[in-house]
């Protein structure tokens, strides 16, 4: 009887001290990094949610951009960032693609960092300048078959999903091309536009516009299904290509961060993705909201990381390719 009066004492003397640590945060702004230069699929979606959630919260959320090294520099700011909440993170399929393709990681993504919330997905496209004067994946890989070792694809960078989304085209095509990383999705595609690499795979809504205007042209999707947002592009499986990529954003936080405040931040966010001007923002954009538990954000990135262990070893990819 003595030791259960004490367990029950201690527990009654946590909930204070968690409630309070609930009610407290945040108590100063809060940083969300995101390790892309402005301007990309993710950077819109962190920037939409922030405004949300400063409003959530009652205190600003302050993107900072942190590209470089395939995103490593950003997440290690925010596994090295004090476990009190005020420091976020949105990751994308790197966070996993990177657990494989980089060695000696200068943090543990288990150990270190903390499913909060999932955000959205773009579908990603693959497309070319127009003066290639392909219109087909057809034409793409004759030219590739044509010219080995020639042909140059733009990335977000290396490690990055339209990285191994050219690397998995070359490996399932039979086809040898030259892979150009940028520090993320705006410089590849500025390049793209002024015709100094040839192709690129790239989110639907930054590329849609280009696409529209006959700047770019869209080879073909890389979907299980012609895409909603699309239907008037083939996919790349109707061509022959049982490719599918997309990008996908959430938000981690430092392992440590008390359970509360994690549970208000990923109810703040859901809350955020559900506001009118995010739902609209999406729907105009092409973007998928992929609300749900934390939990389901962990069982995501175990099963994504697992997936892209398997391309990266499969297509035998480094960090140098």
């Amino acid at each position: 009887m003595h030791r259960r009066a004490l367990l029950q004492g201690l527990a009654a003397a946590g909930l204070p001290a968690l409630a309070c640590a609930q009610a407290d945060w945040p108590a100063r702004p809060v940083r969300l990094i995101v390790p892309f230069p402005p301007g990309g699929t993710t950077d819109v979606v962190s920037r939409l949610v922030a405004t949300e959630l400063s409003r959530l919260l009652g205190q600003p959320v302050l993107v900072d951009n942190k590209p470089g090294a395939g995103t490593v520099i950003g997440v290690d700011a925010a596994a090295k960032a004090p476990a009190d909440g005020h420091t976020l993170i949105t990751v994308a399929n790197s966070f996993c693609v990177n657990q494989t393709l980089v060695k000696n990681l200068p943090y543990d993504a288990q150990r270190d960092l903390r499913p909060v919330a999932l955000m959205g997905m773009s579908e990603h496209v693959l497309a070319a300048h127009p003066a290639s004067g392909w219109h087909t994946l057809a034409d793409l890989l004759a030219a590739a078959r044509a010219q080995p070792g020639k042909l140059s694809y733009a990335s977000f960078g290396k490690g990055t999903s339209a990285h191994l989304a050219g690397a998995m085209l070359e490996a399932q095509a039979g086809v040898d091309m030259i892979h150009v990383p940028y520090k993320g999705q705006a410089p590849a595609l500025s390049d793209l536009l002024g015709g100094q690499v040839s192709m690129m795979f790239g989110n639907w809504p930054e590329l849609r516009g280009h696409v529209r205007a006959g700047k770019l042209v869209a080879l073909g999707m890389a979907t299980a299904r012609r895409s909603t947002y699309a239907p008037d592009i083939p996919t790349l499986a109707e061509q022959g290509l049982a490719l599918e990529s997309n990008s996908w954003n959430g938000v981690l936080t430092r392992s440590g961060t008390p359970d509360a405040v994690v549970a208000r931040l990923h109810d703040a966010i859901n809350q955020a993705l559900g506001a009118p001007a995010v739902v609209q923002a999406f729907g105009e954009g092409g973007i998928a909201s992929l609300a749900g538990s934390a939990a389901q954000f962990a069982a995501f990135l175990q099963s994504e990381t697992a997936k892209y262990a398997q391309v990266i070893r499969k297509a035998n990819i480094t960090a140098e390719s």
